[in-house]
């Protein structure tokens, strides 16, 4: 019915992703976008609003306010108001607003690291002291040292939280975001949690918890900040929305964004709303096309000697150590290769690479046959 495996000339579309390496033989394999057609709804939704002709300022349509709310209802058990949404054009700027709104000058900001490099960068783009606490493996999967998180706690007023976790691919269940809850009680700490890769489950096991989902308490103290934009492949159309409980904490939002943040774009309300409404169908088609690719990842990292990885529990951005490599630079290395990677070192570890995967089967057999060439012509 939907087929991924279409392959689609993205070059001269004016591609972030794809121009990168315009001109050479580097497959781009780097930022969190996908290489996969958005659904038929979106697709529909976005040309009869075009041939509307007038594209002029807008608000989210009453439909969407609706869809956002069961949404999370059926999903997650979580009943939210429509007051609490704070619609915005982009997670990235509710990074920033948050510690523009929540935290104090002097005050830490504090987010686990490894992490998606922005987390890294907004405390100081407010003039923050940025404080990180290591991600630890265990049992396969990347979890947040607990001991240090209570460590530097007293010192922040702000946590910033990435669930489902990038790059490291975590979904934290309920225990586990309930005793990161039990010290941000504790210090007072509000907790903005990133959530945009809540809807690409790989793990079928696994269950998404919306941090204001954890009890009533945690809502009054937590912002959950999500998007359809990774989920139907819409993130340049710029639209997210904060779920944000509590009203102190939302006027103090509202008031950071004003004359600073973008309202959403006519045609970012529109994909939403027609991605939430029609694209269930293409949603599940694309987790099991995703599922097909990790596997051939987890095959070749089996295969690669001194390589390995964690297990990845969502989104579609593999994060492997090739520490045990002894590269210098590791993007280079792969570069030279053919494929182009995140380097880990953005994130806040230099021993890793990320690889997106939200791309045809075919591309992604070609690049993992690139790296393994590579690999294997290194000295033992």
């Amino acid at each position: 019915m939907f087929d991924f495996d279409r392959e689609i000339d993205r070059s001269g579309t004016m591609s972030l992703k794809w121009d990168k390496y315009k001109g050479q033989d580097v497959l781009p394999m780097w930022v969190a976008d996908t290489d996969f057609v958005s659904p038929p709804s979106v697709l529909a939704a976005l040309a009869e609003r075009a041939a509307h002709g007038i594209f002029g300022y807008s608000r989210p349509s009453p439909r969407l306010i609706e869809l956002i709310m069961a949404r999370l209802s059926e999903r997650y058990g979580w009943q939210i108001e429509a007051e609490w949404l704070v619609f915005l054009p982009g997670v990235v700027p509710g990074l920033n607003l948050a510690c523009k709104a929540w935290s104090q000058h002097g005050r830490g900001i504090i987010t686990p690291k490894p992490v998606y490099y922005p987390f890294l960068q907004a405390p100081g783009f407010n003039d923050r002291p940025l404080l990180t606490v290591p991600m630890v493996e265990q049992e396969g999967r990347w979890l947040i040292d607990i001991e240090e998180l209570e460590r530097q706690a007293p010192s922040a007023d702000l946590l910033l939280l990435c669930n489902p976790q990038n790059p490291g691919g975590t979904i934290f269940t309920r225990e586990e975001l309930a005793t990161i809850d039990a010290i941000a009680e504790r210090h007072n700490l509000v907790v903005c949690s990133d959530e945009i890769h809540c809807d690409l489950l790989l793990d079928k096991d696994a269950r998404h918890i919306p941090y204001g989902a954890i009890s009533a308490e945690a809502a009054q103290r937590s912002a959950v900040m999500m998007a359809p934009s990774k989920t139907f492949n819409i993130a340049g159309l710029c639209c997210s929305f904060a779920v944000v409980p509590n009203a102190r904490l939302r006027l103090k939002l509202q008031q950071a964004m004003r004359g600073i943040s973008a309202d959403v774009n006519l045609l970012g309300f529109v994909a939403a709303e027609a991605a939430y409404e029609g694209g269930e169908a293409w949603l599940l088609a694309q987790l099991d096309y995703l599922r097909g690719n990790l596997a051939l990842i987890e095959a070749a990292v089996a295969r690669w000697p001194g390589v390995k990885m964690a297990r990845n529990q969502a989104t579609y951005l593999a994060w492997i150590d090739v520490g045990a490599l002894g590269l210098e630079n590791p993007i280079a290395f792969f570069e030279q290769a053919g494929v182009g990677l995140s380097p880990g070192a953005q994130f806040g570890d230099g021993d890793f690479v990320r690889l997106n995967f939200g791309c045809t089967r075919a591309l992604l057999t070609k690049a993992l046959a690139r790296m393994e060439q590579a690999i294997l012509t290194l000295p033992n």
